[in-house]
């Protein structure tokens, strides 16, 4: 048994990988196709010559990436470049190397041991003044006083050029404004020499900032206002003659009147996009084991989710006919499909994304698709009525036409006919939606055995061909199912389960009965021969747990669901024959090890699911209380509480996810069901025989009231 497990467990994954492989490289197809089979308009490039006019076929406004980004760099280029503050250092530097420089040039003046060509040669050797033998001269003529003079002004003059910013391509510039900063009280000759002591100490004292700038370039290019263009329905794009500009391809296809290039980063693009949601979408349904332990219903949502995703992809999203599409009918099914509004939630936003992406009007079609899809969901509720699907189509056309008509005032391209025209395109939409899922779901439920409220609704009706089989055959078995349904149903809904899988689920977990009616106790009249008191108990037995495999067999030729089919087999899940078994076991004086037990058992298997666990507890209890008639509640939950402890003994319950608490409730809720049905009786007074007459004026309705006593008046005697 463990081998089997692990090879359908291992086949299970296998089959999980190659869906998921599938799933990846169809989207990722999907993704792309519209620029593969060009259905979003023809193939312009930049710097082609319009062969006619082009005109936009409705409004619309977008953020133009081209125009954007070069707004951004003419916002980058006009940032002056950034120099730090002057550095105080490099004056001072530059103040002390001119101090040391006049220094020496005092001591070589002051040297009367050397000749005038020694002195020149000296002041000549000064590698920062650079002076010719005439300025030599000139400096050594000077009187002390007028020397004195000089150098004070050279330092004044320097420290003031310094305290300005210099950068390195301004330093000939205030090397020549030197002289403007020269006291006018010197001479000119006078005033060259200091200018000629100063030049070569000026230094750059202000250095380009490179982060600073990058910095301010940055802060500009984020000051950049998007920029939006808009093209009003009919108006011209594209002149014929005019050579195309990128801008020009750029709206042309947020019109989708140009096809983007299929080109690597395309591919790349939608490779991650799509691997992106398909993986988040397998991560999620992992978490569903309901949804991930049914193949078929698995397989089923795939594909659904693929056929809508390549056929809302393939149609021209320039028009209205991308609105009209039932993309609402998506979410409708898979609900229905999975009975999980959360499944079609999130399955739901992953499809739209996926059709949205890349498209010239994402937000609009994204936004549109979900809000449609949920409200659509939410809507439809469980699903039980034609009119639930009616309604949910209105209220996912409605909410759709509300998104388009803010968005569109939100562009400022709304108008009376736009807001007509978009109206009846999502009206027609949600209608279409409704229809679509209302067909699909019939279909799939008919042919695929897949559950659904509304197919539940319709084999539940008493003129479906095997309920009324099961009437005409064993009208006993039927008045059963009929009480055991309405107990499992309350109890269903007392435990949040569902309730009208449960209930149709109880209705036909008999309908095998109907083949061999007379071998059952409810079918038998009062006071009739049992035909088990003189068959063999193997034989008994057989005929007995027979109705499980011939139930089965009736459903499956009926086409009925498989989870109709569940409720047959799990009912009586795995348990023993008892009855039969006991007779059994008397016939050969109590040994039970000559009697092969398992030729009473049930052939399961064992309930693994909420709802078949609720019915094998409501059949049993509805079964043992029929037959012991409980006199009082005490008397009643004591019979309850053994059918219960019966069951998890067996362990009958293993397979379920059934908590105590929910034991606990269900328990509560057949106690209070089954006082109601079979609470005490009164025993009427019998008439004695000698009564011949009644005043019908003192007779009461037996069902209002019953006799206490015959009154004298009342009752006449016949003598």
């Amino acid at each position: 048994m463990n081998e089997e497990n692990n090879q359908s467990k291992a086949r299970r994954n296998v089959f999980y990988i190659v869906l998921l492989a599938i799933a990846y490289i169809i989207v990722t197809v999907g993704l792309v196709i519209p620029s593969l089979l060009n259905t979003n308009g023809s193939s312009l490039k930049e710097g082609q010559v319009a062969a006619q006019d082009i005109q936009a076929p409705h409004t619309i406004t977008y953020v133009s990436a081209i125009l954007t980004e070069r707004a951004r760099q003419a916002a980058a280029s006009n940032v002056s470049l950034i120099y730090s503050s002057p550095d105080t250092a490099i004056a001072r530097r530059q103040l002390e190397r001119l101090r040391s420089a006049l220094a020496f040039i005092n001591s070589i003046r002051a040297d009367n041991y050397a000749s005038l060509d020694q002195k020149i040669a000296d002041l000549q050797s000064i590698q920062d003044l650079h002076l010719t033998s005439d300025q030599a001269k000139a400096i050594l003529a000077l009187n002390d006083l007028r020397w004195q003079a000089i150098q004070q002004e050279a330092i004044v003059v320097l420290e003031q050029a310094m305290r300005i910013s210099i950068r390195e391509d301004r330093v000939n510039e205030i090397q020549r404004n030197l002289p403007t900063m020269v006291s006018l009280a010197l001479s000119e000759d006078q005033a060259a020499l200091v200018v000629l002591l100063v030049e070569p100490f000026v230094a750059a004292n202000s250095f380009y900032n490179e982060q600073l700038t990058e910095e301010a370039r940055q802060k500009a290019v984020q000051s950049v206002t998007p920029v939006t263009r808009t093209y009003q329905a009919g108006e011209t794009i594209v002149q014929r003659g005019q050579v195309l500009k990128a801008e020009d391809i750029e709206a042309l296809q947020a019109l989708g009147l140009v096809k983007p290039q299929a080109s690597l980063q395309l591919w790349s693009q939608n490779i991650l996009f799509g691997f992106l949601v398909v993986t988040f979408l397998f991560f999620y349904i992992r978490r569903k084991k309901a949804l991930i332990n049914d193949i078929r219903s698995l397989t089923i949502v795939s594909i659904l989710f693929i056929s809508f995703l390549f056929t809302a992809r393939l149609l021209p999203n320039n028009s209205l006919f991308s609105y009209i599409f039932p993309y609402a009918a998506f979410g409708m099914l898979v609900a229905v499909l999975t009975s999980s509004n959360d499944v079609a939630m999130i399955t739901s936003i992953c499809l739209g994304l996926l059709i949205a992406f890349g498209q010239p009007n994402a937000l609009e079609l994204l936004t549109y698709t979900i809000m449609s899809n949920l409200f659509g969901i939410l809507t439809l509720g469980r699903a039980r009525r034609i009119m639930a699907f009616l309604l949910a189509g209105l209220a996912a056309g409605t909410s759709g036409a509300i998104v388009l008509i803010v968005l569109n005032q939100m562009s400022g391209a709304i108008n009376a006919s736009t807001l007509v025209s978009i109206t009846g395109a999502v009206v027609v939409g949600g209608i279409a939606s409704a229809g679509l899922a209302i067909l699909l779901q019939f279909l799939v439920a008919q042919y695929l055995g897949l559950t659904t409220a509304l197919h539940l609704m319709e084999i539940s009706r008493p003129d479906h061909p095997v309920l009324r089989f099961l009437l005409t055959n064993a009208p006993g078995t039927y008045q059963h199912s009929l009480q055991v349904a309405n107990l499992a149903e309350q109890a269903a809904e007392r435990i949040n389960a569902d309730p009208l899988l449960t209930r149709v689920g109880a209705l036909y977990h008999d309908i095998g009965k109907a083949l061999n009616p007379a071998f059952f106790i409810e079918n038998q009249a009062a006071g009739s021969i049992n035909p088990h008191d003189n068959l063999d108990p193997v034989v008994s037995a057989k005929i007995i747990i027979n109705h499980v495999t011939d139930g089965l067999a009736l459903a499956q030729k009926h086409h009925l669901p498989k989870r109709i089919l569940d409720f047959i087999g799990e009912h009586h899940g795995t348990m023993i024959a008892r009855y039969q078994y006991a007779n059994a076991v008397n016939a050969v004086n109590g040994d039970e090890s000559k009697v092969d037990i398992n030729l009473f058992r049930y052939p399961g298997p064992k309930p693994r699911s909420r709802e078949t666990a609720i019915l094998m507890l409501a059949d049993g209890c509805e079964a043992r209380v029929r037959a012991e008639q409980p006199k009082d509640e005490n008397e009643l939950r004591k019979v309850i509480e053994s059918v219960f402890n019966n069951r998890i003994a067996a362990g009958q319950l293993d397979q379920t996810n059934l908590t105590l608490h929910d034991l606990n409730e269900l328990m509560e809720a057949f106690i209070s069901i089954l006082r109601g049905i079979y609470h005490p009786r009164i025993e009427y007074p019998k008439i004695e025989p000698a009564i011949t007459t009644v005043n019908t004026e003192f007779v009461q309705d037996e069902t209002t009231k019953p006799l206490s006593k015959p009154s004298e008046t009342a009752v006449h005697s016949s003598s």
